[in-house]
């Protein structure tokens, strides 16, 4: 339903829903889609699944403008990909967070020099004021249902200049009752999403933190790929696995099968959008894009 012009699910999600979900469907998720829990990028149409998950974290890393030695923070880490990913090519120094005990514990056996995870929600980080040079969070934020803090707290814990690169879920502009009734909200109480917001609340919400708003992209047509594999994926994994059937279509998140036609449908339609925020926190001109 919409609720001040954005997407709410009829069943309000919480952070406790979040890493419920995440820890139950962690072997589903590692099965059908890797370390990496976010979309692909299709720049050329020719990368493997593989190559198209790691060219998003690429390009998120362009987009920071990433130099070694600096700080960063990856607000919702899942289980650590990226944050090694950017680690090992930039030589930066990566702290992570995830709400998931099963994604930290992941991350935790996998260790990297320069990359610390913690399992922790990102509004208790106790991450000291302007300590960080750069942050993303890669389709983090529509996890969290107080998003305006979410900037707020990245700003605190930015430096003056600090680069922050949000990629998040959004929704269509003026989304038709049935696009929301059979899509949007199923999406976000099924992916326990408290909310899906719009590409000018977001830097709406972003602005009124201190941040100025570099550049946006609207990467829909680039990532939707992400889910015809996954599906693809999803059906062999419940042919052949018995406990991948059993968490996907009778555990307390057998919804998760349905989700995944619904995002396919979401996506073609032009229902949702993916975008990438690149933003900047006042205190010197940013990096030439």
């Amino acid at each position: 339903m919409y609720r001040d012009g954005v997407i709410v699910p009829q069943i309000p999600q919480n952070a406790v829903a979040v890493a419920d979900h995440y820890d139950e469907l962690d072997p589903v998720y590692r099965r059908v889609w890797g370390e990496h829990v976010h979309h692909g990028l299709w720049e050329t149409g020719r990368e493997t699944p593989a190559e198209a998950v790691e060219a998003l974290v690429d390009t998120v890393g362009q987009r920071l403008h990433l130099r070694p030695g600096e700080a960063c923070v990856d607000i919702g880490c899942g289980y650590g990909a990226t944050a090694r990913q950017l680690a090992t090519r930039y030589g930066v120094r990566v702290t992570g967070f995830t709400l998931s005990a099963g994604q930290a514990r992941h991350a935790a056996a996998h260790p990297t020099p320069g990359v610390e995870i913690h399992h922790r929600d990102w509004f208790a980080n106790e991450l000291a004021d302007a300590s960080a040079d750069a942050a993303w969070a890669i389709e983090s934020s529509e996890h969290m249902a107080d998003k305006p803090a979410f900037f707020a707290e990245a700003h605190r814990v930015l430096s003056p200049g600090g680069r922050l690169v949000v990629c998040a879920w959004l929704a269509e502009p003026n989304a038709s009752d049935w696009t929301v009734r059979h899509l949007l909200e199923p999406i976000c109480r099924e992916g326990r999403l408290p909310s899906m917001g719009l590409r000018e609340e977001y830097e709406a919400m972003a602005r009124a933190a201190g941040f100025a708003v570099i550049g946006y992209e609207d990467v829909s047509q680039l990532v939707a790929r992400t889910w015809t594999i996954c599906a693809r994926r999803l059906l062999k994994a419940l042919v052949l696995d018995r406990e991948a059937r059993r968490l996907a279509l009778r555990g307390r998140h057998r919804v998760f099968a349905v989700t995944v036609p619904r995002l396919i449908l979401a996506y073609r339609t032009g229902a949702m959008r993916y975008g990438i925020f690149t933003l900047s926190k006042a205190g010197e001109d940013p990096p030439p894009q």
